[in-house]
């Protein structure tokens, strides 16, 4: 059973994807015979071996290159993503931005794509009803509420979805990267309701390649390399 104090736990975690080569149709007869005898399937590793703990009310953040698994981590935190080898354990509700969109869909409006995320996150109809004023107000987007989200611009849907979010009263927080996306006055917004989050005691976990805001938000850093966690 995991500790009371402890919000996430990894142990041994790794995770393996199979990259499968498409066969070219483009391509000559010589240069599709040496193709052919090169391995059309190729194991990649985004995590390796990793194993830590995090505290309730700790915030964190993960950074690293490009491809050095921060984001499948996130994946396998939320539960949209599981080990191949280890375990997670997670305890608390998640909040989770993952990445633009995801958990939305594009014909609906974003009234209806609130209540669609919301659920997805696990919160009740009469739980959606409550706070729906509350989320469409942090949102700033009452004018665009009734029309589809293909309508909508990068930074609005950052918007929606971090309101969301945000407003589903989560343990835990997760979000990657989403913030570089936007306008600063929101940025600032969100940033004034991550520091509130965290007065509350909730654990974040934060994701972003500006090092002001990693300095600004978070108390303990994990740097990922290859799927290895290095320090």
């Amino acid at each position: 059973m995991l500790d009371s104090s402890i919000a996430i736990e990894f142990k041994g975690v790794g995770k393996h994807y199979i990259i499968q080569r498409q066969k070219s149709y483009l391509v000559r007869d010589a240069v599709r015979k040496v193709l052919r005898r090169q391995k059309r399937r190729r194991e990649f590793w985004a995590l390796k071996d990793v194993s830590f703990q995090i505290k309730k009310g700790q915030s964190v953040a993960f950074v690293g290159g490009n491809g050095a698994g921060k984001s499948t981590l996130l994946g396998l935190v939320a539960g949209t993503v599981f080990p191949t080898t280890g375990s997670v354990r997670v305890n608390g509700r998640i909040g989770a931005l993952l990445e633009l969109g995801a958990g939305f869909h594009h014909d609906l409006t974003g009234r209806e794509n609130i209540y669609l995320n919301a659920s997805l996150l696990g919160m009740q109809r009469e739980e959606i009803d409550e706070r729906y004023e509350q989320i469409v107000e942090f949102s700033e987007l009452q004018e665009f509420i009734d029309t589809p989200l293909r309508t909508y611009s990068s930074g609005m849907r950052v918007r929606l979805g971090f309101s969301v979010a945000i407003h589903i009263d989560p343990q835990i927080l997760i979000m990657d990267e989403v913030l570089a996306v936007g306008d600063q006055h929101f940025q600032a917004k969100c940033i004034q309701q991550i520091k509130t989050f965290r007065a509350e005691g909730k654990t974040l976990l934060f994701v972003s390649h500006n090092p002001i805001s990693v300095k600004d938000i978070c108390e303990r850093v994990i740097w990922l390399d290859h799927g290895q966690l290095m320090a």
